[in-house]
């Protein structure tokens, strides 16, 4: 799947902006509305959606991150330093979101074409192609030290920027990615690490949560020494894909949304409980 250009040239190619931050408010809402996106796409075999993302201070919780042995005084530093959390509905670890910070996400109809890895591959191929006017650095590994490292983390010297995770849902996969754009990546390992230093990450028996060590992480800017940002991020996207037509969540959609939303919240309010 690392030819993404013939994989998008027979698909109908749906946009949705959501890159100010007050458009949606929280970042629980985002990932109901990927899911609502992955029901429409995978009824279908030859459209796709892209749909940008920025969420103001959030860290971004796994499930499993939830489960720390002192969640409570671990949000309780987040929040005095200035930062939501959310818990998500899909594999990893705590991340940080930013308005340098931005989220795309990929939905996919799932197909026999369309294995474990193919959407992984897909995003990562169309990363570095999306930037490789500046760098033909970009590579895919695990980076050890960083917060929610994975087999897909996208790095450049070493020094990770990327990663993506991947859900399917009803015949259709949102692949996602965060993309460090701007800002300090150091900065933003950092606040993880003292996350899971505050929850007693290292005391717990049950899970491996990782040792963060912020000089992992870097923004892409500073990795490439070019004063890049989420706006030129996004026109990058859309350089990319061509012919797109943009359709926010529509009527018929809403139902779909507001379930999601519900399990979504539901999740948040047992998490935190």
């Amino acid at each position: 799947m690392k030819d993404w250009q013939n994989f998008f040239n027979d698909k109908k190619i749906r946009m949705i902006d959501h890159s100010d931050p007050a458009s949606l408010g929280t970042a629980i809402a985002s990932f109901a509305v990927d899911d609502t996106l992955c029901e429409s796409v995978g009824r279908t075999s030859d459209s796709v959606a892209c749909r940008f993302w920025v969420h103001d201070n959030t860290v971004v919780l796994g499930i499993i991150d939830s489960r720390l042995p002192h969640l409570a005084e671990a949000v309780a530093f987040l929040q005095k330093e200035g930062f939501k959390a959310v818990v998500r509905n899909s594999g990893g670890l705590a991340v940080v979101l930013d308005r340098g910070v931005l989220n795309f996400s990929l939905i996919l109809p799932d197909s026999k074409e369309m294995g474990i890895h193919s959407g992984y591959e897909l995003m990562t191929a169309f990363v570095q192609e999306m930037y490789r006017d500046v760098t033909d650095q970009i590579e895919a590994f695990e980076v050890t030290g960083s917060y929610c490292p994975g087999d897909y983390d996208l790095s450049i010297g070493g020094k990770k920027f990327a990663g993506i995770s991947q859900r399917r849902v009803k015949n259709g996969i949102a692949v996602q990615i965060y993309l460090c754009i701007e800002g300090s990546g150091q900065a933003r390992a950092d606040l993880v690490r003292e996350f899971y230093v505050r929850g007693q990450a290292a005391f717990d028996e049950r899970f491996d949560y990782p040792v963060v060590e912020p000089d992992t992480m870097r923004s892409l800017a500073d990795l490439v020494g070019v004063p890049l940002t989420v706006e030129d991020g996004k026109r990058r996207v859309l350089d990319l894909l061509g012919d797109w037509y943009e359709q926010d969540i529509t009527a018929a959609e809403l139902p779909v949304f507001e379930k999601r939303m519900k399990q979504m919240v539901d999740r948040n309010e047992k998490a935190f409980k």
